[in-house]
């Protein structure tokens, strides 16, 4: 299981250089994520992409659970009260709807909206933004964030390391 961890870097000299060390500590080019303010320029590092801007990931989880359950207490309902459409309704009807209803709140909610929502956990770094200072995202194995945490603040005292996310995607 990774863990995502965030450090905020003064500028992009120290930005290049803590991407430089992660990737002789072997840490794939693809776990790191830069971010700065809108428009700003990263150079050749790997910026950010839409799975880590946005709220994909809540708001998949959100229309998932919801959409689930609301498919799963209508076919209830239907099962229950047959002369609603006229016809005995069978009680696979729940499960159906229920896959249904996950999958249809999992595309509005998750794709339509989520990704064009801003991701909440970075809220905390619009001060940074603002400042002109980058923001690294970086998704390491759970057994790494030690000895990753270790080596980025050894080799550069000046960036701001920030608490373990323990929730990360399971896709990229």
């Amino acid at each position: 299981m990774d863990r995502r961890m965030y450090f905020v870097l003064p500028d992009l000299d120290v930005a290049k250089r803590v991407e430089h060390d992660l990737l002789l500590a072997r840490v794939d080019s693809s776990r790191m994520h830069f971010l700065g303010k809108r428009g700003a320029d990263l150079g050749d590092l790997p910026e950010a992409g839409t799975a880590q801007k946005s709220d994909i990931r809540h708001g998949m989880y959100v229309g998932m659970c919801g959409g689930g359950t609301v498919g799963a207490l209508l076919g209830g309902l239907l099962y229950l009260r047959p002369e609603w459409l006229g016809i005995a309704v069978n009680p696979s009807a729940m499960l159906l709807l229920g896959g249904f209803g996950a999958i249809f709140g999992l595309v509005t909610s998750g794709l339509l909206i989520g990704s064009s929502t801003p991701n909440v956990h970075l809220k905390k770094f619009d001060q940074d933004f603002e400042a002109g200072r980058l923001v690294l995202i970086l998704d390491v194995p759970k057994r790494r964030v030690d000895e990753i945490g270790e080596l980025v603040q050894r080799h550069f005292p000046t960036v701001q390391a920030y608490p373990v996310d323990a929730t990360i995607p399971a896709f990229p």
